[in-house]
C-alpha cells in the first residue's frame, strides 16, 4: 500500500513530503513492528501540525461495525482533527465508509457477496476538476464486502456524488467544499493485487470467486490485464493539483 500509494503521488510535478501515520490503539499483525518505529509517526506526534493533504486507507474490517474496531476511537479523533488541520483528505474504500459515517452518519450495507474485480465506471459530474482529462468511461479495482448506496449519499446536501458503476455501485464522493474526497474502490492496485488477495482467499478456504473482468477468459492462470493505470495516476494528480495545491 505504501508503494502503490508513492508511486501515485511521484509521478506529477509537485514536490510532496510524506509522513506516515499509524493508530496506536491497533497491534499490527502483518506489519513489522520495527518497520512501524522506524518509519511512522503517532498521532500524538503531529496533532498540532497542519496538513495540505492526507491519505486514509482502507483496511479488511469492514465486517465489522464501526465500535468493533480495536482503534475507532482512535481513528475518530484522527477524523475530527483533519476538519481543522488538513486542506483535503482521500478517503479510500474502507477508509471511505468509515469516513461517511463519522462525518455525515451514513451507514455501510453488507454485499451478497463480495465486490471483487474490475469494474467500468461513468462519471456523473463532467466539468469536476477532479475528472479533467478523463474518459466518458474509467475502469477501477473494487474489492469489499460492504456497500454505500447512492440514494443515502443524496439526502446529505453536503455531498455530491461524482461517479458511479452499472455493477459495483457508488465510485466517488466529495463534500461540496472539496475538502473530503471519499473513494469505494482501490484505483492506486497494481495488476497482481487482486490476484493475490484471491490466492490468498482461495488457500484460506473461502467461497471467493473469480475476479471479475480481470484474468482473460476468466482464467486465473493468465496474466490479468491492467486497464485501469492512466485513469487511476490522473486522479490522484487531479486531487493534488486543483484541490491540495491551487487552493
Amino acid at each position: 500500500t505504501e508503494t502503490q500509494l508513492l508511486r501515485k503521488l511521484s509521478n506529477t510535478p509537485l514536490q510532496v513530503e510524506i509522513e506516515l501515520l499509524r493508530t496506536i490503539s491497533h497491534d499490527a499483525k502483518n506489519v513489522d513492528a520495527e518497520h512501524l518505529e522506524s518509519f511512522y509517526v503517532s498521532f500524538a506526534d503531529i496533532k498540532d501540525r497542519f496538513y495540505d493533504g492526507m491519505i486514509i486507507t482502507g483496511a479488511p474490517v469492514e465486517n465489522l461495525d464501526f465500535a468493533e474496531v480495536d482503534y475507532w476511537p482512535e481513528l475518530c479523533e484522527i477524523m475530527e482533527w483533519s476538519k481543522t488541520h488538513v486542506h483535503s483528505t482521500f478517503h479510500i474504500c474502507w477508509g471511505a465508509q468509515a469516513g461517511l459515517y463519522y462525518h455525515y452518519g451514513i451507514q455501510k450495507h453488507s454485499l451478497p457477496k463480495k465486490m471483487f474485480g474490475i469494474y467500468s465506471h461513468h462519471i456523473l459530474e463532467p466539468n469536476s476538476p477532479f475528472f479533467r482529462g478523463f474518459d466518458d468511461t474509467f475502469n477501477a479495482p473494487h474489492s469489499r464486502y460492504t456497500e454505500i448506496r447512492a440514494e443515502d449519499i443524496a439526502r446529505v446536501p453536503e455531498l455530491e456524488l461524482l461517479s458511479v458503476s452499472d455493477e459495483a455501485g457508488v465510485f466517488a464522493v466529495k463534500n461540496r467544499k472539496s475538502r473530503q474526497f471519499f473513494i469505494f474502490g482501490h484505483p492506486e492496485y497494481d495488476r497482481e493485487t487482486l490476484a493475490l488477495e484471491y490466492r490468498r482467499d482461495i488457500a484460506k478456504g473461502k467461497d471467493i470467486a473469480v475476479p471479475a473482468h480481470y484474468f482473460p477468459d476468466d482464467d486465473p492462470t493468465k496474466e490479468p490485464r491492467m486497464t485501469w493505470r492512466a485513469h487511476a495516476q490522473l486522479m490522484y494528480t487531479n486531487w493534488l493539483n486543483y484541490y491540495v495545491y491551487q487552493t
